[in-house]
């Protein structure tokens, strides 16, 4: 086998790889028992049972985790999983609201409606993700967006999924592609797959999916999928599976 690179970490073709901080996670239990927070999840559970046609079995934060794995593992292919995963971000929005923001804010003040989706991210999916902060980013031209960013400081939902795949399929495409086509704002996910922070850059459009190091990854050691996809790769993780239109 010979020694590649993937994400400027060395690895050996054929290997799954060793992902994620050697610290033990945090506790969120201050985050999760903030009325608002708790709000949120359930209305966001009940969404994703609507998709999914099932509910979990499981409480609070391993429900969502479950009901995730459920909709990877009933899709058909990466696509499938995208569609339905913009969808469930589209329902929890009233019918009007999406297409009303792009016209009254995205197109006339975009910079001032990335401002806003960054606070609205931080301030509403700490309990999803964790802690985060807005920070300025650089966004599309090369030019700095100020307080245009989010940095997830230790991803929740990447580290309890334990896999790039449902990183890939069930967050940063459906997303990027949510805040593109419905919210009229191009965002850019960076996940970094060492520690799991994320960087969401309102503002920045996404490059193409066989220029983004995302895609490139090698499968979680944790992943509990326990497949292979086209060598060390991660399940779900095909380019050609991942181009959406």
């Amino acid at each position: 086998m010979r020694a590649v690179t993937r994400n400027g970490v060395s690895d050996v073709s054929g290997s799954w790889k060793k992902a994620g901080p050697e610290m033990p996670a945090p506790s969120y239990e201050s985050i999760d028992s903030q009325p608002l927070n708790k709000a949120i999840m359930s209305l966001f559970r009940r969404k994703m049972v609507d998709a999914i046609g099932t509910d979990s079995h499981n409480k609070g934060y391993d429900a969502i985790v479950d009901l995730t794995r459920m909709l990877n593992s009933q899709r058909n292919n990466p696509r499938d999983t995208q569609i339905k995963t913009r969808q469930i971000l589209l329902s929890l929005f009233p019918s009007w609201l999406p297409p009303a923001f792009k016209v009254m804010f995205s197109e006339p003040l975009p910079s001032l409606s990335c401002q806003l989706n960054a606070w609205v991210t931080m301030l509403t999916c700490q309990w999803l993700m964790g802690p985060c902060k807005v920070n300025d980013v650089e966004v599309d031209g090369g030019k700095l967006g100020i307080g245009q960013g989010v940095l997830v400081e230790r991803c929740r939902y990447l580290e309890e999924t334990g896999c790039a795949s449902v990183c890939l399929n069930s967050c940063k495409i459906p997303t990027q592609e949510f805040f593109a086509k419905d919210m009229g704002l191009p965002l850019t996910m960076t996940p970094n797959y060492e520690d799991f922070s994320c960087q969401f850059s309102f503002g920045l459009t996404p490059k193409p999916a066989t220029e983004d190091e995302a895609f490139a990854t090698p499968c979680f050691v944790q992943c509990p999928s326990k497949q292979r996809h086209r060598g060390d790769r991660c399940p779900g993780a095909d380019v050609d599976a991942l181009m959406w239109t």
